[in-house]
């Protein structure tokens, strides 16, 4: 390991999705130190302390987290170089943009903000300031999504024609402890599960060029069945089914359909279409695998008549694909990856891989779906996009490049 000093953070939120952070903050990415946590709800943030002194006391080789009154005090403290900001999407934009005016470098949790107005001020505050900014999801960064872009650019598959990719479920209200803002602004299966998808089709395909769309919102209220808010009615603010088609600038289309709608079994699927074979890419909420691969000439013979009128029972959709090897690090859950990566970035001088100009540009195709659907029209895109570097092997688990 080089003879860097770790980065010190802060984290801004300690709610549901701050567990995974903390748990691989404290124990596998060794050049970020958490400084102190903050929540407007203080039991969250003594829940998230008092969790890092119990692994200390295990054995973690981590320090013990302040806990800060306000973000304004983290935002003081001069030890904190980055803040992490994991509060509610509609929260993003104000405590990046607080955190930014204080001169820390900031990391966020996706999105970005919930329109390209709050995005582009933000991008322009961190430029003007020379600050880094960036943020989730960091799921492209592990081996699954990693081993796909090594194939695709590899040419396994050969020119890329298309990509179809959806998000299936009926919501969160069944699970979450607080699940009332996936259905208000910054929310909707899009904001919230689409960054994964469009992120990983950027990475995979590049630069979107233009955008059109349909939504609409399936049910005015929704029920909450999930502890502690069991009985209580949620009142949908956003469309809650999106779907539409993305035009890239190789000429590539890809079909992208979410919804919070549906009673369905299998939450993701995710498809790239070349020349020369198939890929089936891996539920992009995940860091792994599999990763399937179908070639003309590992196929069955071509039928003689239309296959759909000889199958029958239960179709296996992936009958004759080969799994393939991941051929990079992080198989599991490694929310963090992307915040260490930019941690290690500030200390060399390289670009970061989950930067604001992705973020950015995810958001835009993300919020152009419903422009799309309300204007009737085809929407380009007036963000460019330039692929980050693929991630780099490193013997030493938690260390990146």
């Amino acid at each position: 390991m080089e003879n860097r000093k770790p980065v010190k953070m802060a984290m801004i939120g300690v709610g549901a999705i701050s567990g995974i952070y903390l748990q691989n903050i404290t124990h596998t990415f060794r050049e970020v130190e958490l400084v102190g946590v903050c929540d407007l709800i203080p039991e969250r943030a003594e829940k998230g302390a008092a969790y890092v002194k119990g692994e200390i006391e295990k054995g973690a080789q981590a320090p013990q987290p302040k806990i800060y009154k306000d973000m304004y005090e983290a935002f003081n403290d001069p030890q904190v170089e980055v803040v992490l900001n994991l509060t509610r999407p509609y929260e993003h934009f104000e405590v990046t943009k607080q955190a930014l005016l204080h001169g820390k470098h900031v990391y966020s949790e996706k999105p970005l903000g919930v329109d390209m107005d709050e995005a582009s001020q933000l991008v322009a505050l961190a430029e003007e300031k020379g600050l880094r900014l960036g943020g989730a999801p960091d799921t492209f960064m592990g081996a699954g999504i990693q081993t796909a872009r090594r194939l695709i650019d590899s040419g396994m598959i050969g020119d890329i024609v298309g990509a179809s990719c959806a998000m299936v479920c009926h919501g969160h209200e069944t699970w979450h402890p607080d699940p009332e803002f996936y259905y208000k602004r910054g929310g909707g299966p899009m904001l919230d599960m689409g960054p994964y998808y469009v992120t990983a089709l950027v990475q995979l395909l590049g630069e979107a060029r233009g955008v059109m769309g349909m939504t609409k919102r399936s049910f005015p209220q929704r029920l909450i069945t999930s502890e502690p808010h069991r009985g209580e009615i949620i009142d949908v603010d956003v469309d809650t089914w999106l779907s539409g088609n993305i035009e890239f600038s190789s000429g590539a289309v890809a079909q992208v359909f979410t919804t919070f709608d549906v009673h369905y079994t299998a939450q993701s699927r995710f498809e790239v279409y070349g020349t020369k074979g198939s890929l089936m890419v891996p539920d992009p909420n995940t860091f792994g695998g599999p990763v399937l691969l179908l070639r003309p000439e590992d196929a069955a013979a071509a039928p003689k008549t239309d296959p759909g009128l000889a199958r029958h029972g239960v179709p296996d959709f992936y009958q004759g694909w080969k799994e393939m090897p991941l051929l990079f690090d992080y198989l599991e859950n490694s929310r963090g990856l992307g915040l260490a990566d930019m941690c290690k970035a500030l200390r060399t001088g390289r670009d970061h891989r989950a930067n604001y100009q992705q973020q950015r540009h995810v958001l835009e195709i993300m919020t152009s779906f419903s422009q799309s659907c309300e204007s009737k029209a085809y929407i380009p895109m007036q963000t460019k996009y330039t692929r980050t570097a693929p991630m780099e092997n490193n013997p030493m688990h938690g260390i990146l490049d």
